[in-house]
């Protein structure tokens, strides 16, 4: 991190703020799981009400890391997108100073987001529902909620994955509380739990992409969050778009000039109630009511509410503290069924009044770092932490660190690492995210003895330390697309100098130049780069203001795909915008491709025979949006307008946008696609965009990845013409995907089909199909 990055960080977070959010943790001994699909799922206004107006812990639950979805920023997809939202998930729960607990660990893991579908038995068929329920079970066992809610209800209409989510979330509250289920949990000392509650939202999540068939059940429970938090001043459901706008990558984040004030939900197998905590404990001297409860429960309940109520006086605040730790400690030690039932309770507010004690007595660095933040096995490297004033206390750091790290000569401030030669890499995607700290592959433990008391908080440092290769390859290109009518006998690709090769039969590899075998038979050929005796992985690295610095590690391959390919003669100008790679796949197969990164609105296209919009360029690109009188000009002018998907509510209007009236279908779950082996019914075969230069057949609809399309046109003018027909199972035909109009002297086609996803993944049908889709007006 820069020193800006620095200064900036602390005006975010100030001192006193976050005092108030430590302290309004001790007002509540309730935990709350909200369950979702993909990051950004969370209800966060209600969220913020339950844990920052309440006090209550909240902990998002959270199956994927939602590595199939789009993104609105910028080009990281698959891996990398996970890893970008990973970290959106942990800045907005930082805002709402909640948990995670993540059920799936990334792209290679069964639980991963492998794209749209659009019911939960689809979803389970890829995460497996046994799996997803077992994680549940574990997640309940470990977090200790006593409020589970849903996100979102088991309705067709819904997205699969949200879908699978609420029944397997419903599913797995029998299990947590059965002793015979999972006996294995037992091994990391995880015990049966039965949730005292399981609320459906009782509204519909139907909208712009979902289209809920049933009605919500009826409210048992309004929740109102009238108000505004005390150490801000925002209302609860801004403070839950504060939150949001940490999903920059989805779009996410929304003014609203009246936040909502109240959530209706749906006790399963319940009656009406007045509080979410109506019939269990909610703070400490409830706790301390019930029979059996130990006698140090009253004091330490009333030494926190002087805690409180002395806020912001740090002196007394600490002074109160100390004396609730001690009477925790008391109440703790008492055993017998109240302790069975409720210690994990007491050791929990006792961490957060630890925690608190030490933000108070300002005994929490201000800066904890490794430099540098990246080593490699057999690096050594040094470990730093600051305080803005020295400590009034004893204070002694102890690191964290991971398998294979040590720590020798520590000293008040620093202590220097060394890592062995045969440490493993540090996972990318790790299995949670707790508010009071030590999260990361390394972090720091802070003890001090204030007022005679040793008092325990962790602290993690403000950025990951990671452990990893102490080379990567980044070839350049990574992937070749070669004609077979007229293949070269070698091809030359930069950034592979020292590395080893696992090579297919007839090809080799010797300073950059690799060799074909001749002749080059079709297909998809992957050469494998190896760096010692580790196969060699690519790193990618990008940095926005919401997330910080991030990395993604991944195997790099030479793919090389051949295929009979014909290009057409044109000249192509491509508008990107979303993030896809199609204007770097049409140079890569050879086609003249001009990439315009900034239209003018009188912009002269007349030098191009064909231009290519990509997805959802329209939301992404204001001159795109200026320039729409010329893109119309250069399509009555003879030119061929080619439109990639894009969304409806992301600056597309079918009046105004294309040459004619074009509608995208909405809610979009209606007018996709989500097979990829859907078949596909090509309804005018001899259409110019269908016939040539390459003749579209059944075998160019093999082997797609993840779906067909999205964001399907629904209604257009009678210009245009429906190329193709398809559908999911148990769907009537859509026939949005792929339409074409003559207009004026020109054509607009739009084309809905993910073309992107598929060129990525080199499907030979892809690269046929938009080389057609690419040839001029005709």
């Amino acid at each position: 991190m820069t020193d800006r990055d620095r200064i900036a960080r602390q005006m975010a977070d100030p001192a006193l703020v976050r005092l108030h959010r430590a302290l309004s943790r001790l007002t509540s001994v309730v935990t709350v799981m909200n369950t979702g699909a993909h990051p950004d799922d969370e209800q966060s206004g209600l969220l913020a009400w339950l844990r920052l107006g309440l006090g209550m812990r909240v902990v998002v639950a959270c199956s994927t890391r939602g590595e199939g979805g789009q993104n609105a920023l910028g080009p990281e997809r698959r891996g990398a997108l996970g890893v970008l939202r990973s970290a959106e998930m942990e800045a907005a729960v930082r805002v709402l100073d909640a948990d995670i607990h993540w059920l799936g660990h990334g792209p290679d893991d069964p639980v991963h987001d492998f794209g749209f579908s659009k019911d939960g038995d689809a979803t389970f068929g890829h995460w497996g529902e046994a799996r997803i329920v077992e994680r549940l079970v574990r997640a309940y066992r470990a977090e200790r909620p006593d409020v589970v809610i849903p996100t979102f209800l088991d309705v067709p209409g819904q997205h699969g994955h949200h879908r699978a989510m609420s029944r397997a979330a419903e599913t797995a509250l029998r299990l947590a509380a059965d002793p015979s289920a999972h006996p294995e949990h037992a091994d990391d000392g995880l015990l049966p739990w039965t949730v005292a509650k399981y609320y459906l939202p009782a509204w519909s999540g139907a909208g712009g992409t979902y289209d809920d068939e049933l009605p919500p059940p009826p409210s048992t429970l309004t929740v109102q969050a009238y108000g505004a938090d005390p150490a801000t001043g925002a209302a609860w459901d801004h403070i839950g778009e504060q939150s949001r706008f940490s999903h920059a990558s989805q779009g996410m984040g929304h003014w609203r000039a009246v936040p909502q004030e109240t959530w209706t939900l749906h006790l399963v197998s319940g009656e009406a109630e007045a509080q979410i905590t109506d019939g269990m404990p909610a703070t400490l001297s409830d706790l301390a009511a019930l029979p059996d409860a130990p006698a140090p429960l009253r004091p330490a309940a009333q030494a926190i509410a002087e805690a409180i109520a002395a806020f912001p006086d740090a002196n007394a605040v600490v002074a109160a503290l100390v004396r609730a730790d001690a009477a925790l400690e008391q109440a703790g030690n008492t055993g017998g069924s109240f302790a069975q039932a409720h210690g994990h309770r007491i050791s929990r507010k006792r961490a957060e009044v630890q925690t608190a004690c030490l933000l108070a007595a300002r005994l929490m660095p201000t800066a904890a770092f490794a430099t540098p933040a990246r080593l490699s096995p057999g690096a050594t490297g040094r470990l730093s932490w600051q305080w803005a004033l020295p400590p009034a206390y004893p204070v002694t750091v102890t690191p964290t660190l991971p398998h294979g790290v040590t720590a020798t000569g520590i000293t008040p401030n620093q202590c220097d690492l060394t890592i062995a030669p045969d440490a493993p890499f540090t996972r990318q995607f790790h299995p949670g995210w707790s508010a009071l700290g030590g999260n990361g592959s390394a972090s720091l433990q802070i003890t001090a003895i204030v007022d005679g008391r040793t008092m325990t908080a962790r602290h993690d440092l403000e950025s990951p330390l990671e452990i990893g290769p102490e080379r990567v390859l980044a070839l350049d290109p990574a992937a070749f697309v070669i004609p077979l009518a007229d293949p070269p006998n070698v091809i030359a690709v930069r950034g592979a100098e020292g590395a080893d090769w696992d090579l297919p039969d007839g090809f080799a590899v010797q300073d950059g130049i690799v060799t074909l075998p001749q002749p080059l038979a079709p297909g998809l050929h992957v050469l494998t780069p190896f760096i010692g005796n580790r196969p060699a992985l690519r790193r990618y690295e990008a940095r926005y203001p919401h997330s910080g610095p991030f990395s993604y590690l991944s195997p790099e391959t030479l793919r090389i795909l051949a295929l009979d390919l014909v290009l057409p003669d044109a000249r192509i100008g491509y508008i990107g915008g979303g993030g896809d790679s199609v204007g770097l796949w049409l140079n890569r197969m050879g086609a003249d491709v001009t990439d315009l990164t900034r239209l003018d609105p009188a912009e002269d296209l007349s030098r191009f025979t064909t231009v290519v919009i990509g997805i959802v360029a329209f939301g992404t690109r204001p001159d795109l949006v200026a320039a729409i009188p010329a893109l119309h000009r250069f399509v009555t002018g003879g030119g061929h307008l080619v439109t990639l998907y894009q969304r409806p509510d992301q600056g597309w209007q079918p009046e105004t946008t294309p040459p004619c009236r074009l509608v995208v279908g909405t809610p979009s779950l209606r007018w996709r696609v989500t097979d990829p082996n859907a078949p596909v019914t090509m309804l005018l075969p001899d259409h110019p965009l269908l016939a040539g230069p390459n003749r579209i057949t059944a075998a160019d609809w093999e082997d797609w990845n993840k779906e067909r399309g999205i964001y399907f046109a629904s209604e257009w003018d009678t210009v245009y013409q429906p190329l193709l027909a398809m559908h999911d199972a148990g769907e009537a035909p859509l026939q949005g995907a792929l339409i074409s109009g003559r207009i004026g002297a020109g054509r607009h086609s739009h084309c809905a089909l993910v073309l992107h996803h598929q060129l990525d993944h080199l499907v030979p049908g892809a690269f046929r199909l938009l080389a057609n889709l690419v040839q001029h007006a005709g």
